[in-house]
């Protein structure tokens, strides 16, 4: 059985989607997750045992799936399992036999060693794991094999200078058929690699159950035999797909074969051609490339019938999973600690998550648009993504009651010191406020605007009028207007002109804030 000790549950979970949801078989599954056959088998067992089908309930969390899968045990007899690897150094050794082997393990444990006829099998199941060789059978629609090629082609950035940029080749071959797909990208980092195998799965029309990369760096953070660390933004994208990732080992071409064969024949069919040829973009390099990829799909076999596309159409195409509706989106991660101040900090900016995690790790999952974290595989907060220095997003779900107090009498206390200042400083303050989905949002920009009125006592009315005529509603436009001297300008209100009617005009709302505001 599964030792509790070695599993995490996110390694259970991914061994529960990948038996009953890709189909892999528990071999599959125990060499994509590094760990053995009779683990992956400890757990489906115990799975089956405690009644958990896929996909598990969603209000399973992961305390609850820990206890249904490894209630405690009762109290059993342990036997010591003998040191095989120094067994079998031993068996070299001229006169040693096995029943010797035998009784020094028994006089080693004379009260709960295991019998011999257990100690011999178990002793010839080791050896016949030693240096394994097997002769691969691919079966259809299982593997992609990726990789890049070794040379790289110069295309030309900049015809006045003459600047050059080496392209990456990029090589996916799938196991059954052979079936090549390259392209040609700037880099071998994370997003061009997804990129270019979402771009390759697309191709095939169809996503295989395996994606085999040759430990790229991209792709694999840590080659390990038994315990591979995959790029969690690869394994996203492979999940997205309904694949599992299986790196290639080390130092071990026959697991990778098909991809060092897909590689050998892009670069002598497809890159030997392009030699002379000069491009100037990477979409000049890659048309030439799918039109010499083409040719090469359809070249017939030298000691098979048929080509590339034929065995691709006849085996792998077939039995290809269907493309989802959605083509994935490309999103980073990133393991972040909590600050004291309940946010966690992204490239100079700050988002706020539950006060209770204060202290705690968690993952940050970042695209173009959204910052989202998670803590122990759940969502924890949603945030959009912003850009720039010092910024800061905090939701009242994740302060204290007392820090929401707090920040609410501090609200009513700006609104009372505007007002004082002026008419038109206490309505600039006013529709900061109203900005925010929550005032307390807005506390930092009016702190700002009232530090303005006290550098400048004589103008900051003027200066607040005109902000408010051009819906200018941050600390740094209102600073502008008062270094520029826009405040000693006649206010001439844009929202007071006569707008314009016609089927082509969008208007000022269809612009928003920040088009509004470059008008002051």
């Amino acid at each position: 059985m599964a030792r509790r000790r070695k599993m995490t549950v996110r390694q259970i979970r991914e061994i529960l989607r990948a038996t009953y949801a890709v189909g892999l078989s528990r071999r599959q599954v125990a060499l994509s997750l590094g760990i053995s056959a009779a683990t992956v088998s400890g757990i489906l067992h115990r799975a089956e045992t405690a009644g958990l089908t896929w996909p598990l309930p969603d209000d399973l969390d992961d305390a609850t799936l820990d206890r249904k899968l490894f209630p405690p045990p009762p109290a059993s007899r342990v036997r010591p399992e003998p040191d095989w690897a120094a067994i079998h150094r031993d068996m070299r050794k001229k006169g040693m036999t096995l029943q010797l082997a035998y009784e020094e393990y028994r006089q080693a444990h004379p009260d709960d060693a295991l019998g011999r006829t257990q100690f011999l099998e178990r002793y010839h199941r080791y050896v016949r794991r030693l240096d394994l060789v097997m002769r691969q059978t691919h079966t259809p629609g299982e593997k992609l094999f990726i990789d890049y090629a070794g040379p790289t082609v110069p295309v030309v950035v900049n015809r006045k200078t003459g600047e050059v940029r080496q392209a990456q080749i990029f090589v996916a071959v799938l196991g059954a058929s052979s079936y090549t797909y390259a392209e040609a990208s700037w880099s071998q980092d994370v997003p061009n690699l997804i990129a270019s195998t979402v771009r390759a799965l697309e191709f095939l029309g169809g996503v295989p159950k395996i994606l085999v990369p040759d430990n790229l760096k991209a792709a694999v953070l840590r080659a390990s035999r038994y315990e591979p660390r995959l790029n969690p933004a690869y394994l996203e994208m492979a999940r997205h797909y309904g694949m599992v990732i299986l790196p290639a080992r080390a130092r071990k071409p026959r697991d990778k074969a098909r991809a060092e064969a897909g590689v050998q024949v892009v670069e002598r069919w497809i890159l030997a051609r392009l030699r002379h040829r000069q491009f100037f973009s990477l979409d000049e390099l890659n048309e030439a490339i799918f039109e010499l990829l083409t040719a090469l799909n359809d070249r017939p076999f030298q000691k098979l019938e048929g080509s590339r596309r034929t065995a691709f159409e006849q085996l792998d195409k077939p039995a290809l999973n269907e493309l989802p509706s959605e083509r994935y989106v490309h999103a980073e991660w990133r393991r972040l600690h909590v600050h004291p101040d309940y946010h966690v900090e992204i490239e100079n900016c700050l988002y706020s998550v539950p006060f209770q995690l204060v202290g705690e790790a968690v993952d940050a999952r970042l695209t173009q648009t959204t910052v989202e974290v998670f803590y122990r595989h759940e969502r924890v907060a949603s945030h959009p993504r912003m850009y720039g220095r010092g910024k800061r997003s905090t939701s009242e779900l994740h302060m204290p009651s007392a820090h929401l107090a707090h920040a609410q009498q501090t609200v009513e206390a700006l609104r009372v010191k505007a007002h004082h200042v002026g008419e038109h400083t206490g309505r600039l303050v006013e529709a900061v406020f109203a900005r925010y989905r929550s005032p307390a949002l807005g506390i930092r920009t009016c702190q700002g605007i009232l530090s303005l009125a006290r550098r400048y006592p004589d103008r900051i009315e003027a200066a607040a009028a005109r902000a408010l005529a051009h819906h200018a509603l941050s600390y740094g436009r209102l600073t502008s207007i008062l270094e520029k001297n826009l405040d000693r300008l006649p206010v001439e209100n844009p929202l007071s002109v006569p707008a314009l009617k016609h089927e082509n005009v969008r208007g000022a709302a269809y612009f928003g804030d920040e088009e509004a505001q470059t008008r002051c």
